[in-house]
């Protein structure tokens, strides 16, 4: 799946037990953690340090469950070198080398790092470095062998794992609106990157997990990134939040997958079917403040006879409007071969393996699934009496980060809302930054087939408009009303400008709707 897909590799970790886990920061001991930070920036154990050092195939090639390259580029006896083997490798490095640039007793004290034999120290967490919006150096903690998880080939997992970075983490990161709150959820928080991401733009962030593991790793993120801590709530969905506490922004990447049974909890909902992701959603209205938007990763079932747009459109709780974006759609049989393979199932016995394929088809066809489909949603709750619900499929390439298109696009919203026709004619509009014009056709030919207008920014819209909405468009600058451009229109090709009024709007609203007209207020 092109943003599902978490990248992953396995780091040559078997699949013992997890390591036991640093301990949580104390109030006693809250220098273990800067200490450990200042030793990893001294060192430039960063993500643009990590750049420069592996090169971009070595680099792009730890997201592909290979490490090979990366252990060639680290080959050398450099302090950033010796620190990517013991963390992100996990390959054991001498005491004594290591001493050299971590504060190894504080370490080993503290339990980030365990003694491996021989006089080397190996590590008891992955911690992959990375970069913040705002060029921020962070670290993420997960678990060994997960500095990159899900479907990918990271291998057979043990229950209660947690993994780090991936695809949809990334993905989901950016497509949040990232304003200034008064308070962020980030339910199913994981190794915390959502909770990282939400703590420099809210004054309060709560981070809940199923999975006490999870919690306990999202303090170490939060602790090692230098970023402010989050209330930590166990449980699943929106069990531990009270019944009186609304949010001004709920993320989540849950644990969606459609699968038979509930193997693996960081990636399998426990749910039937696609139950997880519309409980999510449905559940998310009562949680928002007026205003606040509620973001989320999903699948959903693609069910033989119904229309996959109006089950999404269901699932929409009262009183929010909401965008859905389908990213991709997969054939059963495609996507039970991704989560398997993302299981390591693949690698095991190969009776196991016919035997589990099997389930996951019985399951989607006692349901009457034809396929899945993943994608983003975006909830924002609003008092308007009849709230707008957008479902499209938009498979194409985008540019992230996206969260100031998606609040924009709730902007537009509002306003096509609150305007009217006649409202709409009397306003003015400015042309989207980097929006070109294509004209299509035979060559020679006096007049083009049709024209498109096509975004180079945001969600790289292309979208087909008449001779008169092409011109419209390129006249707006936001000094004439649209009104009056129509009617320098009318005037040019010599249509009746009252009908030309009458008939405009509607390619009007979809031209704002969509982005390549902006309002000017």
């Amino acid at each position: 799946m092109c943003d599902s897909r978490n990248g992953g590799h396995n780091g040559g970790v078997s699949n013992a037990s997890p390591s036991p886990l640093p301990p949580l920061p104390a109030s006693d001991r809250p220098d273990v953690a800067a200490r450990l930070r200042d030793a990893l920036l001294a060192a430039s154990f960063t993500a643009d340090g990590l750049l420069d050092l592996l090169g971009a195939p070595a680099y792009a090639a730890l997201a592909r469950s290979e490490t090979v390259p990366a252990l060639r580029a680290t080959r050398g006896d450099t302090p950033l070198e010796m620190l990517v083997r013991l963390f992100l490798l996990q390959q054991p490095v001498p005491h004594a080398r290591a001493a050299d640039v971590l504060p190894v007793d504080t370490c080993l004290e503290s339990g980030w790092l365990a003694r491996a034999g021989g006089g080397e120290l190996a590590a008891t967490v992955d911690v992959r470095p990375y970069g913040g919006p705002g060029g921020e150096d962070w670290f993420i903690v997960s678990d060994l062998g997960c500095a990159v998880g899900g479907a990918g080939g990271i291998g057979r997992r043990e229950e209660g794992v947690v993994l780090g970075v991936g695809g949809a983490s990334t993905t989901l990161a950016g497509i949040t609106v990232r304003t200034p709150v008064a308070a962020a959820l980030d339910l199913g928080t994981g190794s915390g990157i959502q909770a990282l991401h939400a703590a420099q733009h809210a004054t309060r962030v709560a981070a809940t997990d199923l999975n006490p593991r999870a919690l306990h790793i999202t303090v170490l993120t939060l602790a090692l990134s230098g970023s402010a801590a989050a209330e930590l709530r166990e449980g699943s969905l929106f069990e531990p939040v009270r019944s009186d506490e609304t949010f001004d922004l709920i993320v989540s990447n849950p644990p969606f997958v459609i699968s038979p049974g509930a193997r693996l909890t960081y990636r399998d909902g426990g749910m039937g079917g696609d139950d997880l992701c519309r409980t999510l959603v449905h559940g998310a209205g009562d949680r928002l403040t007026e205003g606040g938007f509620a973001q989320f990763l999903a699948n959903w079932q693609h069910v033989e006879g119904e229309d996959w747009q109006d089950r999404l459109r269901s699932w929409v709780p009262r009183g929010c409007d909401a965008w859905i974006v389908q990213r991709e759609v997969q054939d059963i049989n495609q996507y039970a071969e991704l989560w398997l393979r993302d299981a390591g199932d693949h690698r095991g016995d190969a009776a196991e393996y016919q035997a589990r394929y099997d389930a996951w088809l019985d399951e989607f066809e006692a349901r009457k699934v034809k396929a899945v489909g993943f994608g983003w949603i975006t909830l924002r709750r609003t008092d308007a009496a009849v709230p707008s619900i957008t479902v499209e499929e938009w498979p194409h390439p985008v540019e992230q980060p996206l969260g100031d298109t998606i609040r924009a696009h709730f902007d537009r919203l509002d306003h096509l809302r609150d305007h009217d026709d006649a409202a709409l004619l009397e306003g003015h509009f400015r042309l989207a930054a980097e929006v070109v014009q294509e004209q299509v056709g035979l060559p020679g030919a006096e007049d083009p087939e049709h024209v498109v207008l096509r975004q180079n920014r945001g969600m790289r819209r292309a979208t087909r408009v008449d001779t008169v909405g092409a011109g419209f468009a390129g006249v707006c600058d936001g000094t004439m009303s649209a009104g009056r451009i129509l009617d320098a229109i009318a005037q040019l090709i010599g249509e009746d400008p009252v009908l030309l009024r009458d008939r405009t709007p509607a390619q009007i609203r979809l031209l704002v709707e969509q982005g390549y007209l902006e309002p000017v207020r």
